[in-house]
């Protein structure tokens, strides 16, 4: 797409979960601006109940879609003549909500006869690293970490990667909100045991870290969550630092992350990384990684945190080097899409 305009702007449209977010950016001379970037988020909401419900998540985003269009093409400031094409998640995630936003992208595209971009959610996380910052070069060694994924690709060229590994079975978000509820912090657990974590003494647990030395690229924290458990049942009565758990549990996924992430740049002689995800917005796994990155001689890429999470504006910046076109009437929400599809 990025080869036929001098100046080109893009909606995009992003409901893989429980957020609802559409935004307007504009590229011009190869960089990437936003121009507005709307979210309305139901985890209020599913905070009461300690977890996502797809029903109820899908019935919020039918009232916010509209809106949330709305006003990010008025705040964007600009025509319905303007905008270039749209792109839209296609999956993964969750199918009710996923058909929110594609079947929307396909009436908008019809309607407006533009252009429709089909993006993979999950190559979405990464392009937010292409947003109003100097890019990754190629090749990358990319780490998307989220709730419901943990994955390490290879990065030769847009369009064009390899994947390398992901996990067996909980992510590390996942593996965080898990963790969390076992020690009574609210939903969304993640931030919970990093705010409580800085209390805490990591080294007072010696929690495991899975697979950390296996020769590959996957990754599997539900060993991890049961360790957790097992202490959590056992100190009940005598008790224990909730502070120290939380810190344990925090340096012990930090730690799994990053040394299967070095890993992979040193096997395929890479020396750019870059993270995506909502999990990339942690404080210690991105300080780490930096230390790290740095002493190898290494340079990691991380965007800032509003755009680690699920929002619009990185499903239109993989719009821009998509070379994705799809027909709106033949388009089909896929909840299982994985990185083997770009």
């Amino acid at each position: 797409m990025v080869e036929c305009y001098h100046i080109m702007i893009i909606l995009g449209i992003e409901t893989s979960c429980d957020e609802t977010g559409a935004a307007v950016l504009q590229m011009r001379n190869g960089r990437i601006q936003i121009l507005s970037n709307i979210l309305a988020s139901s985890a209020p909401l599913q905070a009461k109940y300690g977890g996502i419900i797809p029903e109820q998540a899908a019935r919020e985003q039918i009232r916010s879609i509209i809106p949330v269009v709305d006003a990010a093409i008025s705040n964007a400031k600009c025509q319905i003549s303007n905008i270039n094409a749209i792109a839209v998640t296609y999956g993964p995630g969750l199918i009710g909500s996923l058909l929110v936003g594609v079947e929307t992208a396909k009436v908008l595209a019809t309607i407006w006869e533009k252009p429709l971009i089909p993006v993979n959610h999950l190559l979405g996380h990464f392009y937010a690293n292409w947003i109003e910052a100097t890019p990754p070069t190629f090749p990358c060694i990319g780490l998307l970490v989220s709730g419901g994924h943990t994955d390490l690709v290879l990065f030769k060229n847009h369009g064009k990667y390899e994947y390398l590994g992901g996990t067996r079975d909980d992510a590390s978000g996942e593996c965080f909100d898990k963790c969390a509820r076992l020690l009574g912090l609210p939903y969304p657990g993640g931030p919970e045991i990093s705010k409580l974590a800085l209390q805490g003494d990591a080294l007072k647990f010696n929690l495991p870290r899975p697979m950390i030395n296996s020769n590959n690229f996957d990754f599997s924290f539900s060993g991890l969550k049961t360790a957790v458990a097992k202490i959590v049942n056992s100190q009940q009565d005598t008790g224990y630092s909730k502070a120290n758990l939380a810190s344990s549990i925090e340096a012990a996924i930090v730690d799994v992350l990053i040394a299967k992430t070095i890993r992979a740049a040193q096997k395929y002689g890479v020396k750019q990384i870059m993270i995506a995800g909502g999990v990339a917005a942690n404080q210690k796994l991105k300080e780490s990684l930096e230390s790290r990155v740095k002493s190898l001689g290494f340079k990691l890429y991380v965007p800032p945190a509003y755009l680690c999470t699920d929002n619009g504006a990185m499903i239109a910046a993989a719009g821009f080097y998509s070379k994705k076109l799809t027909d709106p009437l033949k388009l089909q929400a896929d909840p299982n899409l994985s990185l083997s599809y770009g």
